[in-house]
C-alpha cells in the first residue's frame, strides 16, 4: 500500500490504472513540476545562484511522489536538462550547467527528493511540525550539494556567502508553504 499523497490520489481517481502507468505518469509530472518552477527565476548580482521555485517543487514532488519515484523523478528532470530541454533555472540546458556552480543543487535535488519522500511515507508530511521537519531536512541535503561544489569553484568562505546566506530566508518561506500545502492536501484526501 503507498503511503504518499500523488499515488493515492491517482490509485483512487483512476483504481484500474496499471501501476507502471501510474508510477510513469507520476514521475514525469513531478519533472515537469521541477521544470516549470526552475523558470521562477530571479538572479542575485552578487553570486550564480539564482532565486528559483525549485527548491519549493523538489520538497513538494519528493513528499508527494515518496522516495523511489521522487528521486526518478528528479533524476529525469536531471537527464532532460543534460539532453538540452530547457528545464534549469531561466530555461537553461546542458552540462555545462551541471558542471558549473549550481550543477550540486542539481544533484542535490535528487537526494533530498528521497529523503523527503522517505520522511513523508512514515507520515511526517501529515501535520505541519512534523512536515515543517521533513522538508528542512531536504533543504539542508540541497545545500550540502549546492554548498560544496560551489565551494570548488568560489572556495569555502564565499560558497557560504554566496550560496547559502542570501537564501535562507526565502527558502524558510518555501519550506513553510510546502509545510502547509502537504498536510492540507491529505486533509483534503481524508
Amino acid at each position: 500500500m503507498d503511503t504518499n499523497l500523488a499515488p493515492t490520489l491517482l490509485t483512487r481517481s483512476l483504481p484500474r490504472i496499471d501501476p507502471r502507468v501510474r508510477d510513469i505518469l507520476l514521475i514525469a509530472t513531478g519533472s515537469l513540476l521541477v521544470a516549470g518552477m526552475a523558470q521562477v527565476r530571479i538572479p542575485l548580482p552578487f553570486t550564480p545562484v539564482p532565486i528559483t521555485g525549485q527548491t519549493f517543487a523538489v520538497l513538494v514532488v519528493g513528499a508527494a511522489l515518496g522516495s523511489k519515484r521522487g528521486a526518478a523523478s528528479l533524476a529525469l528532470y536531471l537527464l532532460l536538462g543534460l539532453a538540452g530541454l530547457p528545464f534549469f533555472a531561466g530555461g537553461a540546458s546542458g552540462l555545462a550547467i551541471l558542471a558549473g556552480p549550481t550543477g550540486g543543487y542539481l544533484v542535490g535535488f535528487i537526494l533530498a527528493a528521497y529523503l523527503v519522500g522517505l520522511l513523508a511515507a512514515r507520515g511526517l508530511d501529515r501535520r505541519v511540525p512534523s512536515a515543517l521537519l521533513a522538508f528542512l531536512a531536504g533543504e539542508i541535503v540541497i545545500y550540502l550539494f549546492g554548498v560544496a561544489w560551489l565551494s570548488v569553484y568560489l572556495g569555502i568562505p564565499h560558497a557560504l556567502m554566496a550560496g547559502l546566506l542570501p537564501f535562507l530566508a526565502g527558502d524558510a518561506i518555501k519550506l513553510a508553504a510546502a509545510a502547509l500545502v502537504l498536510p492540507s492536501a491529505w486533509a483534503f484526501v481524508k
